[in-house]
């Protein structure tokens, strides 16, 4: 109720600058009485996943906060595990604005904000001062102006600095904003990528004398084949995850509403079902050998529900968080 009252304001403001208030100002309410307005205790709904005990298996998705500055807001709603980034080996801007946009009857958000963030050795500075007991997730990229023939590089240079911090490591390969960043999903490209991926996760072992596991972020926009064809490059590369989905391109859904032929990708309730399938079909090729993380349009107990369904071990929010709030977390955990 107390969101559903603010979120009358909030969305008075323009998505990103609804966005940017709340990452400024949700650090300084915690461990302040303010937080009494979204802090929740949850029952512990333990799950064993990528050989990691997560709190429950309700996630914030990356993209809310990209540098890391408000994990303790966000384990005070009880997240089960906090997804950071993404992030890159240096700073960016992203892309020009607007670049975020409701699409408020279909409770989606269209989004291109092309990977803005302070740099991977910023969001390492916040990691090392969190006190979150949870599993952190940090997801990595590469800069946009590092040609795509040579992105492998900017993936093992945040993988590098962010290991020691993370409980595991999203590589996000599936963002549209990016140019070319989607081609790294296919054939020789995806070989290479998780090849050296995998040898730097060896080294960074043996070296720090801890295993992260790796796990792939794909894209909704995949044929069946492709699927496949990504399917065996996870297990032939003992890859740790898969994460289902990013953002869609496709608009059919929401094909006439205000703001649906915005350049970038559509999150919500319009990816939802076009995820599930996703999720659905990378558990038919990979068994229980890899598990899956879903998420694209968890708006509800239901919506998760289906997603574990499909196949999924963990789901992840963001959109549905957005339009819901944090009682969103509290009804999928308490209703699982």
């Amino acid at each position: 109720m107390l969101y559903r009252l603010a979120r009358t304001g909030i969305f008075q403001l323009d998505a990103e600058t609804a966005h940017d208030l709340a990452i400024k100002y949700l650090p300084k309410m915690t461990g302040t009485p303010l937080d009494l307005f979204y802090r929740q205790q949850l029952p512990n709904r333990p799950v064993e996943c990528m050989g990691l005990t997560f709190k429950n298996p309700v996630g914030l998705a990356a993209g809310l906060d990209k540098n890391a500055e408000c994990i303790e807001a966000f384990g005070a709603m009880g997240f089960g595990f906090i997804e950071v980034g993404t992030v890159t080996p240096r700073p960016q801007p992203g892309n020009d604005k607007p670049r975020m946009f409701r699409l408020l009857e279909a409770e989606g958000i269209i989004n291109r904000m092309g990977f803005n963030n302070l740099g991977v050795d910023a969001l390492v500075e916040n990691v090392k001062k969190s006190t979150y007991d949870g599993v952190l997730g940090i997801n990595i990229g590469k800069n946009k102006d590092t040609p795509i023939e040579e992105g492998n590089s900017d993936y093992l240079i945040c993988m590098e600095k962010v290991y020691q911090y993370a409980g595991y490591i999203a590589v996000n390969i599936s963002s549209p904003n990016t140019p070319d960043l989607r081609s790294l999903q296919y054939g020789e490209a995806l070989d290479s990528l998780l090849s050296e991926l995998k040898a730097k996760q060896a080294e960074l072992e043996e070296l720090h004398g801890n295993y992260v596991p790796l796990a792939l972020k794909i894209a909704p926009d995949l044929s069946d084949e492709e699927i496949s064809q990504i399917c065996q490059s996870l297990l032939k590369h003992k890859i740790d995850g898969v994460i289902a989905t990013n953002t869609t391109l496709d608009r059919s859904v929401v094909e006439g509403m205000k703001h649906a032929d915005e350049m970038g990708g559509l999150s919500g309730r319009p990816v939802q079902l076009r995820s599930t399938e996703v999720v659905k079909k990378l558990h038919q090729e990979l068994g229980e050998e890899i598990p899956i993380i879903g998420v694209g349009g968890v708006d509800s107990y239901v919506s998760a529900k289906e997603k574990m369904q499909a196949g999924a071990k963990l789901v992840q929010v963001y959109s549905g968080f957005i339009y819901h709030g944090p009682t969103l977390v509290r009804d999928i955990v308490k209703n699982l």
